[in-house]
């Protein structure tokens, strides 16, 4: 399974994006990148992370989310996470993370995302 990202402005100054897949060590870069653009083309109040859609996080995807955190974080802008998968919230835990991201509760209502047909 590839990556795909989807980001959106709300009318409340949050920027919300939206990674679906996998995140590894072939892609994790996307979600820095995704990270940066939303900086450099304005200072948003807030990023929001929804990771209902990762189905895998390694090592490198975490890498990523750490480092644009930082990136946010320079800027002043607040990076959380919401919505995890269940396995990105236990790679989150396990990696005891999960609190710098805002300690969010993994999603329950969002089924395997690895089997679910998204609509866009």
């Amino acid at each position: 399974m590839t990556l795909s990202i989807t980001t959106s402005t709300r009318t409340t100054g949050v920027v919300e994006i939206s990674p679906v897949g996998e995140i590894d060590v072939e892609n994790a870069y996307e979600i820095k990148e995704a990270v940066a653009e939303h900086l450099a083309a304005a200072t948003p109040d807030r990023i929001e992370l929804d990771m209902h859609g990762v189905s895998f996080i390694d090592s490198v995807g975490i890498s990523a989310l750490v480092a644009a955190f930082q990136m946010a974080s320079v800027s002043g802008v607040k990076l959380v996470v919401t919505r995890p998968s269940r396995f990105a919230h236990r790679q989150l835990w396990v990696t005891g993370l999960l609190g710098l991201f805002g300690a969010p509760e993994p999603c329950t209502d969002c089924g395997d995302p690895a089997h679910r047909t998204l609509v866009p």
